[in-house]
C-alpha cells in the first residue's frame, strides 16, 4: 500500500522548490516554480561540466548541488524549499543538499 500524505510541498517565485530524482546510476535535481510551471534551473551527474570528475555517486552528487546552487545564484535565487520526494534524506540526497548548502543557499 502507497503511503498517502496529505502534505504537499509547493515553490512560490520567493521560496521555490527543489525537486530530486535519483537513479541507481544517475541523480538530478531542478529548481521549479510551481506558480508558474516553469523550472528555472536545472543540474544532473550527466552534465557535461560533471564528467571531468572521477567521483564515486554520493561525491558526484555534492558537486551536482554545489553547480546546482551556482545556477541558481546567477538567478539571484537565496531561499528554497527542499522536496526529497519519496527518497530518505541520506547518502547522495543529503550529500545533494549539503552541496547546494555550500554554495549559500538557505532551506
Amino acid at each position: 500500500m502507497k503511503n498517502k500524505k496529505s502534505k504537499k510541498i509547493f515553490g512560490d517565485p520567493k521560496k521555490p522548490r527543489i525537486s530530486v530524482f535519483r537513479s541507481n546510476k544517475e541523480i538530478y535535481a531542478q529548481i521549479i516554480d510551481d506558480l508558474s510551471r516553469k523550472t528555472l534551473v536545472s543540474s544532473s551527474s550527466k552534465d557535461k561540466e560533471l564528467q571531468k570528475y572521477k567521483k564515486n555517486k554520493t561525491e558526484l552528487a555534492n558537486e551536482v548541488g554545489k553547480l546546482l546552487g551556482n545556477r541558481a545564484k546567477k538567478l539571484k535565487i537565496k531561499k528554497l524549499v527542499f522536496d526529497k520526494g519519496k527518497y530518505l534524506y541520506h547518502g547522495r540526497v543529503k550529500s545533494l543538499a549539503e552541496g547546494i548548502r555550500e554554495v549559500g543557499l538557505e532551506f
